[in-house]
């Protein structure tokens, strides 16, 4: 019995996974970029028989001053059916520190990763982007804290080293 293509990619689906091998030094957390999705996602092509490609359109409105780019990806199999999803994401031009074409790939890179996450059903909850603490770590011992701060010691130090709640700082807060 021969697979739909809505069948296929819901075997990729299930089966995918994609390593974080990126690491990103100033938040101090590890990230999938583009390129890890594209290079955990070859082996399946010959498994099942499709193809993935990813297409990039330049959107430019009259009334904004922002260009966007539209970043398709798309699953094809061996009859001509596909499948895509599709992800929109803005070129930021007053980005410090970048080049115009620096500014361009990075909303490229950004909107083929969030394009291919849509398609494999890639959960990012678990990502940076959403777990992200910039290296802090929770509040081990409120009573340790709070004995720090009665005997001289800073919020800001605290505050520098751990995530505190918004109950935990103003408890520390009123000392």
């Amino acid at each position: 019995m021969q697979l739909t293509l809505q069948q296929k990619l819901a075997k990729v689906q299930t089966e995918f996974k994609s390593k974080k091998s990126r690491f990103n030094s100033f938040g101090k957390y590890y990230f999938r970029s583009a390129e890890d999705i594209l290079e955990a996602i070859k082996p399946f092509l010959l498994k099942y028989g499709v193809t993935v490609t990813v297409d990039e359109e330049l959107i430019l409105d009259a009334f904004s001053e922002l260009p966007v780019i539209k970043t398709t990806a798309t699953i094809h199999d061996e009859k001509g059916m596909t499948m895509s999803t599709s992800s929109i994401v803005g070129v930021d031009l007053n980005q410090k520190g970048m080049q115009v074409p620096q500014q361009f790939g990075s909303a490229s890179s950004y909107g083929k990763k969030y394009a291919l996450g849509n398609l494999f059903l890639i959960d990012d909850t678990q990502d940076s982007d959403a777990t992200n603490k910039h290296g802090k770590d929770k509040l081990p011992d409120l009573e340790k804290a709070k004995s720090y701060i009665q005997s001289g010691g800073k919020l800001d130090a605290i505050k520098k080293k751990y995530q505190l709640t918004p109950k935990q700082e103003k408890e520390l807060t009123t000392l």
